[in-house]
């Protein structure tokens, strides 16, 4: 018979797997009496697990749901198919789900045996990923995992870095925050070789390796890591500034594009939209999901861009 410890990881592994299981049936799958199966469910019980019984002569068990979500176990295809899952959601356009997303990954890789790594990236080269738009080059999901990961422990780190005129350089960083803005990642990190910030896009990142070398955190020269990487974005020359107005509520506007653009309230029914983007063509399909009336302040190429796309949909709807 397994230790009690095992054999409660079992059956907590055992009742995440079917929705119900009969008291006889889940006794004999663990080896154990009945009277032990009580004292096992009383012991997941103290654990937080809400475990209902049904009694009688067909009676069993079952998770229900609770106030809070407790730790799952799962088996190693579940592991593989959790981190596939989780490196494509990495790159989702859905607010929030990316940066949880890479926080999920970085537990689940943290802990994962290599073999079933080994699985993760076989399985992921032959996959043909999602592409949500034209966001430039793809993010190696290794260098964010390793990013993710020295972020998260204060560790210091190398990689190598090709500037947007193709020069290549190595860098020593303390890494500070990811960033998930305008459907790319950026790491905000202080560089020790230049003493000072740095924004680096992770799609030119690659070879992260974390050096085992921990530092204090300094003291970021903005209110938030998002902010430093949007003030950079909007000093860039070569990024296209948006500025729209828009015929609906702030409150409104600003849940559905959320920290791709800044929105400001002109009055309660109308607010003024700004972005930042590599290309006019994300900010044309924010502007054209509202499901309001706007009015293009600037760029021009913004505009001619929307009457071009007009003239092709309203050929489309004929």
């Amino acid at each position: 018979m397994a230790n009690t410890s095992t054999r409660t990881l079992r059956l907590l592994s055992l009742l995440q797997t079917h929705r119900y299981w009969p008291g006889d049936e889940l006794a004999d799958r663990l080896g154990v009496s009945v009277r032990t199966l009580r004292r096992d469910i009383d012991r997941l019980r103290e654990l937080g697990y809400p475990v209902e019984a049904q009694r009688g002569v067909d009676g069993g068990y079952q998770l229900a749901a609770g106030a809070a979500l407790p730790p799952l176990v799962i088996d190693d295809e579940e592991a593989v198919a959790l981190a596939v899952g989780l490196q494509a959601a990495a790159e989702s356009p859905v607010e929030g789900v990316a940066e949880a997303s890479v926080r999920v990954l970085a537990k689940v890789v943290q802990v994962m045996p290599a073999r079933l790594r080994r699985r993760v990236e076989a399985l992921r080269a032959v996959t043909v990923p999602v592409d949500w738009g034209a966001v430039g080059s793809r993010v190696d999901p290794d260098a964010l995992t390793a990013v993710a990961l020295a972020c998260r422990d204060g560790e210091r780190l190398r990689f190598s870095y090709t500037a947007a005129g193709g020069h290549r350089t190595e860098r020593h960083v303390e890494p500070h925050r990811l960033v998930c803005l305008d459907r790319r990642w950026y790491l905000v990190a202080y560089d020790l070789d230049r003493g000072d910030w740095r924004t680096f896009r992770l799609d030119r990142l690659s070879a992260a390796e974390g050096t085992g070398a921990r530092f204090a955190p300094r003291s970021l020269p903005a209110a938030d890591a998002a902010e430093y990487v949007r003030a950079g974005l909007n000093a860039t020359p070569r990024s296209n500034r948006v500025e729209a107005l828009v015929e609906a509520p702030a409150e409104r506007v600003r849940a559905h594009v959320g920290r791709w653009g800044e929105v400001e309230e002109v009055d309660p029914t109308r607010c003024r939209l700004r972005m930042t983007a590599d290309s006019l063509d994300w900010p044309a399909m924010a502007l054209g999901s509202l499901g309001a009336e706007f009015r293009v302040v600037r760029p021009p190429e913004l505009r001619e861009l929307i009457a071009e796309w007009s003239v092709r949909f309203g050929r489309a709807a004929e």
